[in-house]
């Protein structure tokens, strides 16, 4: 029931703007909680982190902790740190950060020593903003439609299994690998399985979403060697249930459909310029006039949409 999109421009605009017009159109089809992850112009020295506190009167000591482990892995604030928050218990925070010397330990170490302080995002281009509650009041709250960026995803999510959290909902980022996102709509049944095998071998879930296992899972297999494309269509194979994925890159967005073709995607695609989504009304708020419309219901499909290109056959 979840609604998924996806966005690419040729240049940096407002992808922010039309990715909360995609989410907007799709609200009906989950009131839990929605988010983007944005793809902004790259920084040229270090990473944009974006993270949520769960415990609001934590803040200064969370922040204290958090450069303290900055500094352990050779990093530092670059800016100073900028807080969202309301009425609610959770906060979220964007912080600008110089570059560890190894990314993976010193997130490791994040989770382990910042029991109330999550990383929700870490790159030199992507930002995860996401939080309880639909697309125009998340949108409104964190400044979502002044983002700029070349390239972003948007996620609707009605949740059937795990908690309804704001750091339960997607875009999920496959930790610890920077400026990767996905958001999925669907099921993985096998999904304890991946997850046992893929925590031995030394990552870290922090949610019982199987959503985020995907992020995580196609990471791993583009470091073992695989192109995106390969991981993609191996995906289709090794996870099993029902699902429509897409997961964006520092260089754009790639598709996957399992074999069972249950969970719908609409494209259109104009001048290197792409819109999808779960419903194609959604997708007409970017193209209203009259254009062609791709509608992805076929099994076991992939495709990758890389920015100021036309879409390659995954």
């Amino acid at each position: 029931m979840c609604g998924i999109a996806g966005r690419i421009l040729t240049a940096p605009g407002r992808v922010g703007n039309d990715l909360v017009e995609l989410m907007d159109a799709q609200a009906h089809r989950g009131a839990d909680s929605t988010g983007f992850a944005i793809y902004g112009p790259p920084r040229a020295r270090g990473f944009v982190v974006r993270g949520m506190g769960f415990e609001r009167h934590r803040l200064a000591g969370d922040m204290e902790t958090f450069r303290a482990l900055l500094k352990e892995h050779g990093a530092d604030f670059l800016a100073e740190p900028t807080f969202v928050m309301d009425h609610a218990a959770h906060y979220c925070a964007r912080l600008v950060v110089s570059e560890p010397r190894d990314v993976a330990r010193w997130i490791d170490d994040v989770d382990t020593h910042l029991g109330t302080f999550e990383v929700q995002s870490c790159g030199r281009s992507l930002e995860i903003i996401k939080d309880v509650g639909g697309a125009i009041a998340v949108a409104d709250k964190h400044g979502v439609r002044d983002l700029i960026g070349t390239h972003g995803l948007g996620h609707a999510r009605l949740a059937t299994e795990s908690s309804v959290l704001p750091n339960a909902s997607h875009p999920f980022w496959a930790r610890p690998f920077p400026d990767t996102a996905i958001v999925h709509n669907g099921q993985i049944t096998n999904y304890f399985l991946w997850r046992d095998d893929l925590t031995r071998a030394g990552y870290r879930f922090l949610t019982e979403n199987d959503s985020e296992l995907i992020a995580v899972w196609v990471s791993d297999q583009i470091k073992r060697g695989l192109t995106l494309a390969q991981a993609l269509r191996r995906s289709i194979v090794a996870i099993d249930g029902v699902f429509t994925y897409l997961i964006a890159r520092l260089e754009g967005i790639g598709l996957a459909k399992d074999r069972f073709a249950m969970k719908p995607l609409v494209v259109i695609e104009r001048d290197a310029q792409w819109a999808g989504a779960t419903e194609e009304q959604a997708v007409r708020r970017i193209y209203p006039g009259e254009c062609d419309v791709v509608n992805y219901d076929g099994p076991a499909l992939t495709q990758i949409w890389n920015v100021g290109k036309r879409s390659l056959a995954a």
